[in-house]
């Protein structure tokens, strides 16, 4: 008698899960190093800071994410290997050099601060400390003090994004929890409720891309998939990290359940997100619902939201096994999207490539999926 498949609420196959996220893991360890060579001719004639090109070549925002999804499988299954994925990488950045200081440059940073927490190296908590004291003393502010989404090429005066939260914020709250720096931990508390305040939108719950001070507006208004799972992933996040006050707490989290209520209304009927999420006619994008089924499925396991949004989640995981292909590349993943300051046919326009988030974005998933598995 043939053996029963184990499966996922009845139409997940756990083994395919567990396939699809080893292949997507072995092929992360050599995308942590793909060059982007549009970024790097980019940076030619924009490197604000003017320092070496080269240490920004591995060290950006997409492998921040990448970082943190191999620190969260390390978290999970306490393998070396993973471990020294991560220590193998800031070794051979430390010997190249680190970059000037900006909003995605210190996305990298997230990981390293948890590894000083397991670790105790003054290595890198040094170097943590530095960077969050960089944040909060020399980093451009807006107007009402909310961190400048400054890059590595462009100064974005006045603006706040939501990439923002994820990319530098956590980094912040974590740093500012682990060294016991009330004042840090404060700054990152204010920056959620200053982009909440200027990014969310009141009609539907979901977050806009970003906000200028110079006019006062929401660029293109654009509500774009993969700037709202910074959201969907960062609030749950920090939650674990900051013990907050009860007020603020229930504010996030009703801002957390306002989204996710309209990413159940605007989720495709086969399961995915479109990258403009009230855009049918946009396309869908692999990162954003990777990472809103990472977001969903963390914050019910977390009692944060209603154990109901879990279905969103879960319609999500067979059209993401379907994104990867048989070398463990993740497809349908756009490239590293800039404001859309004209139009949202901006957003529709951005090319789909492999990246190293893509890659990092199903790691987080699946393996939160496998995790809501065991504890059936």
């Amino acid at each position: 008698m043939q053996e029963k498949k184990e499966t996922f609420d009845n139409s997940i196959d756990i083994k395919s899960i567990q396939d699809k996220l080893a292949k997507v893991i072995d092929k992360s360890r050599e995308t942590l190093y793909d060059d982007d060579e549009i970024f790097i001719k980019n940076m030619q004639s924009k490197n604000l800071a003017g320092d070496d090109i080269n240490r920004y070549r591995h060290w950006e925002w997409p492998q921040g994410v990448s970082l943190f999804g191999f620190w969260k499988l390390f978290e999970a299954t306490k393998d070396k290997k993973y471990l020294d994925i991560i220590t193998n990488y800031y070794d051979l950045q430390f010997q190249i050099g680190l970059p000037s200081k900006n909003i995605n440059t210190t996305a990298p940073m997230l990981t390293m601060i948890f590894l000083y927490e397991y670790t105790n190296s003054d290595k890198y908590g040094d170097l943590c400390v530095e960077w969050a004291d960089w944040l909060v003393k020399h980093l451009p502010r807006t107007r009402e003090d909310g961190f400048q989404h400054l890059t590595s090429d462009t100064l974005n005066n006045g603006e706040l994004w939501v990439d923002t939260l994820f990319m530098s914020v956590l980094f912040l709250a974590k740093t500012g929890a682990v060294m016991k720096r009330e004042d840090w931990v404060e700054e990152a508390k204010y920056q959620f409720l200053i982009h909440s305040k200027y990014l969310t939108d009141r009609k539907t719950g979901l977050w806009f891309h970003g906000w200028t001070f110079d006019g006062n507006h929401n660029f293109t208004e654009a509500l774009w998939g993969r700037g709202n799972c910074w959201i969907t992933i960062s609030i749950p996040e920090f939650l674990s990290i900051v013990r907050c006050e009860a007020g603020v707490k229930k504010y996030l989290v009703q801002l957390l359940t306002r989204q996710v209520e309209a990413l159940e209304k605007y989720q495709d009927k086969d399961g995915m997100w479109h990258t403009v999420i009230n855009d049918p006619t946009s396309y869908l994008e692999a990162s954003a619902t990777c990472g809103f089924g990472y977001g969903i499925l963390k914050a019910v396991d977390s009692g944060l939201i209603s154990a109901r949004f879990k279905n969103c989640a879960v319609k999500a995981i067979n059209p993401i096994l379907d994104c990867i292909d048989d070398e463990g590349y993740v497809n349908k993943v756009s490239y590293g999207t800039s404001m859309g300051r004209d139009s949202i046919e901006h957003y529709k326009n951005i090319e789909i490539r492999r990246m190293p988030y893509g890659q990092a974005m199903a790691m987080l998933f699946l393996q939160e999926a496998l995790k809501s598995v065991s504890k059936k």
